[in-house]
């Protein structure tokens, strides 16, 4: 055999993504290799919010970098070879950023108190119906190293 014709090796990614087969621990049925896909954004935005700690410099107006990241899981598509279109998940993103970005989150109707986790509840609830295989929404400021990660259990496969 020459050179350009011999085999690569095998390897569960050779080829496509062939089932590796085995069980899985959650439901004791059969599985193939299982994929999270993320995408990153950002926005910026003011609020205030009351609360004991920290209390004067939160209760007046201030803004902050926010970074969000969504994860989607779930196995390939072997039509297309990906678990989703990063193209529709930032198609996805691009409706929701001018909710969030340069808006004053106090008055962003549906969010309520302006919290990282009223901000990944807000997120999750505008990207679900269009990422069905959300698993996953993080929101944090890097500025001030705080984070909330909002997770779903993966699903049974």
């Amino acid at each position: 055999m020459s050179a350009t014709e011999r085999q690569p090796a095998a390897g569960p990614l050779q080829g496509g993504l062939a089932p590796l087969g085995g069980s899985d621990p959650r439901s004791g049925g059969a599985w193939g290799p299982y994929f999270e896909i993320s995408q990153k954004f950002f926005f910026d935005a003011a609020h205030t919010l009351r609360r004991e700690i920290e209390a004067e410099g939160s209760r007046r107006i201030h803004g902050h970098t926010y970074q969000a990241e969504l994860c989607v899981a779930g196995t390939v598509d072997a039509a297309t070879g990906m678990v989703v279109d990063l193209g529709l998940v930032r198609q996805v993103i691009e409706r929701l950023r001018p909710q969030l970005d340069h808006h004053l989150l106090d008055e962003v109707p549906g969010l309520g108190i302006p919290t990282l986790e009223n901000l990944a509840a807000f997120v999750w609830r505008a990207v679900a119906p269009e990422l069905p295989g959300l698993v996953q929404v993080r929101i944090w400021r890097d500025g001030i190293g705080d984070s909330c990660t909002l997770r779903q259990s993966a699903p049974k496969l």
